[in-house]
């Protein structure tokens, strides 16, 4: 080849990098502290239907976050599914797995390190029909019993922020339709989209207009692993910016969630 020739090659090459840029290979510590077992294990919550949802294998956003990222961390993966998120914390907290997606909360953040959101899900209310609540303002009074998920990113939420209503809980979402059941709470709380599959099954249960919070859904890893906990950062954003998020809400068909806007210096 003469030198002109492997000049053009060269050039051609460097163009090539600079324009379609290689995902950098993870820092090793990063890979020790996310896959300290030599493989990756993520809970995997199929309670939240925006999240995944269950069947002979578990699929959804979530799923397919954490299948890539093993990949980039070239490591096999392993899947606990749980059906609430109470049980995904407490698989973090325990260190049974590496990481898991979870509502952003401060009181969470005691046990585990979070990245930015990568999507946003809507708190609503629901309630029965000739309910007197016609709106958001109207739970918060004495008498109102208000179910909710134990543990749940609402029932923390709720916990600060509600000063008369009560908290009613239960252990999973049927265990939340249990409890209209036999009459002992006024309002159900939770996520969006599940309250809409469960107003299927009760007769005149309405969703209240508008939201009472915003569910800011992220990734975690167990306290103390900085390395991993900053490139899973930096994997979350580039997930958001690639359009990998975008393209798995769809691809699962999921409405009513929306992406995060992308967070500078994770």
């Amino acid at each position: 080849m003469t030198r002109n020739a492997l000049a053009i090659v060269s050039t051609a090459i460097l163009a090539a990098c600079s324009t379609n840029p290689m995902t950098p290979k993870p820092p090793s510590e990063a890979v020790a502290q996310l896959a300290p077992t030599g493989k990756l294990r993520a809970v995997i919550n199929t309670g939240n239907p925006v999240l995944a949802k269950a069947g002979a294998e578990p699929s959804g956003v979530s799923v397919d976050l954490a299948r890539e990222l093993s990949k980039r961390l070239g490591v096999p993966i392993e899947m606990t599914v749980v059906n609430t998120a109470a049980l995904s914390v407490e698989a973090l907290k325990s260190k049974s797995v590496d990481i898991g997606f979870i509502a952003i909360d401060p009181v969470r953040a005691a046990d585990m390190d979070f990245t930015a959101a990568y999507v946003l899900i809507e708190g609503a209310y629901m309630v029965p029909p000739n309910s007197s609540i016609a709106k958001n303002a109207d739970v918060d009074r004495p008498g109102v019993r208000v179910g909710v998920g134990k543990g749940s990113a609402y029932d923390l939420f709720l916990t600060r922020e509600l000063k008369q209503a009560e908290l009613v809980r239960g252990s999973t979402s049927q265990g939340i339709v249990d409890l209209v059941a036999t009459n002992k709470i006024d309002v159900m709380a939770g996520v969006k989209q599940q309250l809409e599959s469960d107003a299927k099954r009760l007769p005149g249960w309405h969703l209240l207009d508008g939201r009472f919070m915003v569910i800011e859904q992220a990734m975690a890893t167990p306290k103390g692993r900085l390395e991993g906990a900053r490139y899973l950062k930096t994997y979350v954003e580039e997930m958001k910016s690639s359009g990998f998020v975008a393209s798995a809400l769809a691809r699962h068909g999921i409405e009513g969630a929306a992406v995060a806007p992308p967070v500078s210096g994770r």
